[in-house]
């Protein structure tokens, strides 16, 4: 495994990476598949559309796209609350703040929602970075770098955990080492930036920051 310097402070991917949000678009679509096609349209517009529009119109244009009934996007932010964190999320990110790392999360998604998301995890996060904050999208390197700002720490000593294949590069492309918590499973496509370690859970996240 590539050395990195000694890490300092871990950010998180907060939707994928230390929630299940999967299960709430698939609620709120009214099925598994509903909810994939949906998510993946959202996901298209989100990577697309340069500086921030509001989320909540994204994920209505995103349900009209793919013929989703426009209550499902009403149903996914009033059940924002019930989104639950991976099971051992709550308990590995204990471990870190107990050995002095400081926490952070850079989430997709309005101020409003973001910390009400965070607030799921049951941590406290030094600092909790949203789309709306920081102006873009990621993997634009602007939210990643507002976090960084935010903490005060150097890129190189700062870990980002992504849940997604898009923030592999995002992160990596202003300076940060990647752990990529693959949940789904998805197969790894080669860039030109690669995640130090690839796992279905966040548990090594324990023994790679000893």
């Amino acid at each position: 495994m590539k050395q990195i310097a000694p890490i300092e402070a871990v950010v998180f991917d907060l939707l994928t990476a230390l929630l299940d949000s999967w299960s709430l678009w698939n609620r709120a679509a009214g099925s598994d598949v509903d909810g994939l096609r949906w998510r993946r349209a959202y996901l298209e517009l989100t990577y697309g559309c340069g500086a921030y529009r509001p989320y909540e119109d994204l994920v209505s244009e995103a349900a009209a796209k793919v013929g989703i009934a426009a209550s499902a996007a009403a149903a996914l932010t009033h059940e924002w609350t019930t989104l639950q964190p991976w099971p051992e999320a709550k308990d590995v990110l204990g471990d870190l703040l107990l050995r002095g790392i400081r926490l952070g999360v850079v989430t997709n998604c309005s101020t409003r929602l973001g910390q009400r998301a965070a607030d799921q995890v049951g941590v406290s996060f030094s600092v909790v970075v949203t789309s709306e904050d920081a102006g873009f999208y990621k993997p634009r390197p602007e939210p990643y770098r507002a976090a960084l700002d935010k903490l005060g720490t150097d890129p190189a000593r700062t870990l980002f955990v992504a849940g997604s294949p898009a923030d592999i590069p995002g992160a990596a492309g202003v300076g940060m080492p990647v752990f990529w918590h693959n949940r789904a499973g998805l197969p790894f496509v080669a860039d030109t930036a690669r995640p130090l370690l690839i796992a279905d859970t966040l548990d090594p996240l324990r023994e790679f920051l000893q």
